[in-house]
C-alpha cells in the first residue's frame, strides 16, 4: 500500500462508521488502523518466504483465513473481511471505487486490558493466569487433529522450522545477535533434536500435535469482559500445526522475558490439570528457545522496514537483543553449577546494573541491599533518605541486619540448588568472608564481581541516578567519598574474583563474566 493510500486511511472520512480519530500501528507485516470502536488490519505486500502476502489474491485469501481461524478463540471479535477501495483522496473503506486491497475488520479491545500492559502495572494475579491457562487448555483439547497435522510433529518437520529460523536470523549478525550466541543456540538445537527423537515421536503418538494458535504471547491476550486470545498464525500451516507444548512455550517465554517467572507454576499447574499432559515439561525448554529466537527475528525484521521510524527501530533492536539473550539463557542456565555471586564496589560503580542484567542472562535470583534495606525499614522503594554516612537507615546496626537478610536469602536459594546474586557494596572483607563460608557450606561456587569506574564517571552516574525518582538507591557523591575511605580491597585468596570496569556497555561486562566462567 503506497503512502498516499495510508495517509488517506488516517482520515476519519475513510470509514463507514463515525469515529473521532484514527491511529496507525505498524508491525513488520501489517498496518493496523485503529478507530474508536474498530481495528482495520491491512496486510503489507511482503514476502519473507515463510509468509507471502505479495499479491492481492494472497492478501484476500489470508484475510479470510485470519477471520476463520481467530474466531476459535475470539468469537464475535473478528467481524469479517472488508474491501479497501480507491477514492478521490487515495483509499477508503467504503464507496464504489476499484478494490485495491483487503482488510480484516475487528472490534477494538480496550488497550488498558491487554495482558502485557497489566503485567507491567502489577495488576495480574495468579487467578488471572489460571483462567488463561484453562482457556488455552480447553482450546487445545478441542483443536483439530489429523494424520496431516500430526506429521508436523516429526523431528524432520521441527528441524525444518528451526533451520529456517536460524537461516533468516543470520543476516542480523552482529546487529541484534552476536556470532557466538548464534552458534551456541544453533548447536544446542541440533543436539537436542538428535538426542530426544523418541520424545518427539511419543508426542505424535499421544495426539499432542494439533491445529494450534501459533502466536500466543502477552500482546495477543486481553483480559476484558472475557479472555480474548487473538491474532493467531494464519499465513503458514506449519507454524500453527504444532505440539501443544510449542504453543504454550511462547507465553511462558514471554512471561520470563518480562521477569514474571512467578506465573509459570500457576499456569502449568492449571494447564496440566485440565489437559492431563504430564509429559509436557521436558519439551518446554526446547520450545522456549525456539520461540525466543522467533521473537528476536521478528523484531529484527522491523529494522529493514523503510516505513518504520528510526526511533521505533531502535526500540525493536533492543527487544530483539533481549529475546536472543533469553534464548541463550535457557542454554546457559543448564551449564551453570550452583553459584553464589556477590558484587563488590563503591556506590555508582555499576554493581546493580550489572547484577540485574546478569540475573536475566543466567535466569537466577538477585537480592539487592537497596531493596532489602527499605523493605526492612518499612519504607517505599522510591522514598529518599539523605542521611549522613552511617546514620539513619544506614546506621551500622541496620546495615548488619540487611547483610544478614541477604545471607539468609542466598542460603535459601543455594539450599534449593539454585544460583543467586547478592547485590551490595560488600566493602568489608568480613562480609565477603561470610559469603564465602556460606558458598562452601552449600558446596557452591563463590564468585566476586568487583566493579570499578573512573571517579568522574561515578560522580556523573550518581548525580543522574539521584534525580531519577524511580531509583531505589540513595547513593550520592558524598557517600562515595566516605565509602572509599573504608573500602578493604579484595585479595586474590577470597574466591574467584572477576574485576570489571563497567564504564562501557553492560553487555561487554556480561560477556567477560560468561567467558571467565567458561559458559560460552
Amino acid at each position: 500500500m503506497d503512502r498516499l493510500a495510508v495517509a488517506s486511511l488516517l482520515k476519519t472520512a475513510a470509514y463507514p462508521e463515525r469515529t473521532g480519530s484514527v491511529h496507525l500501528v505498524q508491525t513488520h507485516v501489517s498496518l493496523l488502523f485503529m478507530t474508536d470502536a474498530y481495528v482495520y488490519k491491512v496486510k503489507k505486500a511482503v514476502d519473507f518466504g515463510f509468509l507471502n502476502f505479495s499479491t492481492l489474491d494472497r492478501r484476500r485469501f489470508y484475510c479470510t483465513e485470519e477471520v476463520r481461524l481467530n474466531r476459535r478463540l475470539c468469537p464475535g471479535m473478528y467481524l469479517g473481511v472488508v474491501e479497501v477501495r480507491a477514492s478521490g483522496s487515495g483509499a477508503s473503506f467504503h464507496g464504489t471505487g476499484k478494490v485495491v486491497d483487503y482488510a480484516v475488520k475487528m472490534k477494538r479491545l480496550p488497550s488498558d486490558r491487554m495482558l502485557d500492559r497489566l503485567l507491567r502495572q502489577g495488576k495480574v494475579t495468579d487467578d488471572d493466569i489460571r483462567v488463561i491457562a484453562r482457556v488455552i487448555a480447553e482450546f487445545h483439547l478441542a483443536a483439530e487433529q489429523s494424520d496431516v497435522i500430526s506429521s508436523y510433529g516429526s523431528v524432520e518437520a521441527i528441524a525444518r522450522n528451526c533451520n529456517e529460523n536460524f537461516l533468516q536470523t543470520a543476516v542480523f549478525i552482529p546487529s541484534t545477535i552476536d556470532r557466538t550466541t548464534y552458534a551456541l543456540l544453533q548447536e544446542w538445537t541440533a543436539r537436542f533434536l538428535a538426542e530426544h527423537a523418541a520424545l518427539f515421536e511419543s508426542r505424535v503418538r499421544e495426539g499432542r500435535i494439533r491445529d494450534c494458535d501459533g502466536d500466543i504471547h502477552l500482546e495477543n491476550i486481553s483480559l476484558a469482559d472475557r479472555i480474548w486470545i487473538f491474532d493467531c498464525i494464519e499465513f503458514n500451516n506449519r507454524f500453527r500445526y504444532s505440539d501443544t507444548a510449542a504453543d504454550i512455550a511462547f507465553l511462558l517465554m514471554d512471561l520470563e522475558y518480562e521477569g514474571a517467572d512467578r506465573f509459570l507454576k500457576p499456569f502449568l499447574d492449571e494447564y496440566v490439570a485440565v489437559t492431563e499432559d504430564d509429559g509436557i515439561a521436558p519439551l518446554l525448554e526446547f520450545y522456549k528457545v525456539y520461540r525466543a529466537m522467533v521473537r528476536g527475528k521478528v523484531e529484527s525484521f522491523r529494522l529493514n522496514d523503510p516505513d518504520i521510524p528510526d526511533t521505533e527501530k531502535e526500540l525493536a533492536a533492543g527487544r530483539a537483543r533481549r529475546y536472543f539473550r533469553l534464548a541463550r539463557r535457557y542454554v546457559l542456565s543448564r551449564r551453570l553449577a550452583p553459584t553464589l555471586f556477590i558484587t563488590c564496589g563503591l556506590t555508582g560503580s555499576g554493581k546493580s546494573s550489572l547484577a540485574r542484567e546478569l540475573a536475566f542472562d543466567l535466569g537466577i535470583k538477585r537480592f539487592s541491599s537497596d531493596d532489602t534495606r527499605k523493605e526492612l525499614s518499612g519504607i517505599a522503594p522510591g522514598e529518599r533518605h539523605d542521611s549522613p554516612y552511617h546514620e539513619g537507615i544506614y546506621a551500622p546496626g541496620i546495615t548488619a541486619s540487611v547483610y544478614a537478610t541477604l545471607l539468609d536469602r542466598g542460603e535459601a536459594a543455594l539450599a534449593a540448588g539454585r544460583s543467586v546474586i547478592l547485590d551490595a557494596t560488600f566493602l568489608d572483607a568480613t562480609q565477603r568472608a561470610a559469603c564465602r563460608r556460606l558458598a562452601e557450606s552449600c558446596r557452591a561456587q563463590f564468585v566476586i564481581l568487583q566493579t570499578t569506574v573512573p571517579e568522574p564517571v561515578a560522580r556523573e552516574r550518581l548525580d543522574r541516578r539521584y534525580a531519577d525518582e524511580s531509583e531505589v538507591s540513595d547513593g550520592r557523591w558524598e557517600i562515595y567519598q566516605e565509602q572509599r575511605k573504608t573500602f578493604v580491597p579484595v585479595s586474590p585468596g577470597e574466591g574467584t574474583v572477576i574485576a570489571l570496569d563497567t564504564t562501557g556497555p553492560t553487555a561487554d561486562a556480561i560477556r567477560e563474566i560468561l567467558d571467565r566462567l567458561e559458559l560460552i
